[in-house]
């Protein structure tokens, strides 16, 4: 059974319970407005406790609710118990896009998985808390900074499915979308070795090294190459102009060469851009990938 199986069977047992119970109740409750109506007994009886009746409206709701308890705890268990033949892909959310990276070192901004194998998503956050959210598939899971946490699904269908963060993270967090997208295992297999030669990836081969970089990071999410502004500065134009920085509370004018930019990458908040926030994240590259993206910047004229 997947995770879509034991979620909507605990929802489908809470929810017919609820229904029946909401009916019984409002039919009695109608029914002794009706019978009870205080025109109709001007002199009120005593009535006196019922022992049985107490012991019933007390055992009754305690066995459904260890009955519900039963079936989310069962449910529970095979949500977080991970099948051994799963394929593992290491999840790194950051503000504000999604990266998947596969076990063979391949990376991708989509989640591609074949249908009928069961996938496990190793979660990590570079920034702030961000939420992996899969609606079609009834799973979600933090992705919290320095934790290391997980979730699991199997597809059975071929098909594209949403994936969106469901923990608000700053500015951009209703853009931070990503798709699911559910392949045949030959397919799949054609992808994963890299055979597979789509429209898309020709596009992307033909891109300058430090634009494919800044894609992969996610850096394109706050800073455009078109000259228009997002959180971020633009990337349009910066190489070699001045900009007026915040350091420590105190503001100064630098000229942004290829010292800045490499400090940028590997300290973000040192120096930040007068009027933005300092919000952008720490990114693990080496010193040739930040060679490539300087050298890309320069032709943003």
């Amino acid at each position: 059974m997947n995770t879509v199986d034991k979620v909507d069977s605990v929802f489908l047992f809470i929810l017919t319970v609820s229904v029946i119970l909401l009916v019984i109740i409002t039919f009695l409750m109608v029914l002794f407005v009706i019978k009870y109506d205080r025109k109709k007994n001007l002199q009120p009886k005593n009535i006196e406790s019922n022992t049985v009746l107490e012991i019933i409206w007390v055992l009754v709701p305690t066995i459904l609710v260890l009955f519900m308890f039963y079936y989310g705890w069962t449910g529970f268990k095979s949500i977080r118990g991970v099948p051994k033949d799963a394929m593992v892909v290491k999840v790194t959310a950051r503000m504000w896009s999604w990266l998947f990276e596969y076990e063979n070192g391949k990376k991708s901004k989509a989640l591609n998985v074949p249908v009928g194998r069961p996938v496990k998503l190793a979660l990590l956050s570079q920034d702030v808390i961000h939420s992996f959210y899969l609606p079609a598939f009834r799973v979600k899971e933090d992705a919290v900074p320095r934790l290391k946490t997980y979730l699991w699904f199997k597809p059975e269908e071929v098909g594209s499915y949403d994936i969106f963060c469901a923990e608000y993270c700053g500015t951009g967090h209703s853009s931070m979308l990503s798709k699911l997208i559910v392949m045949p295992e030959d397919d799949f297999r054609k992808w994963y070795e890299g055979e597979a030669v789509s429209e898309e990836r020709v596009e992307v081969e033909k891109m300058p090294h430090g634009l494919r970089l800044i894609e992969e990071e996610g850096c394109t999410v706050c800073h455009t190459t078109d000259g228009s502004l997002l959180v971020g500065p633009t990337f349009k134009g910066m190489f070699g102009m001045k900009q007026k920085v915040m350091a420590n509370g105190a503001e100064r004018e630098i000229i942004i060469d290829e010292e800045y930019i490499s400090r940028s990458i590997k300290e973000p908040n040192a120096d930040v851009a007068k009027g933005f926030e300092p919000i952008m994240p720490e990114i693990e590259l080496t010193e040739e990938q930040i060679k490539d993206i300087i050298e890309y910047l320069k032709t943003l004229k």
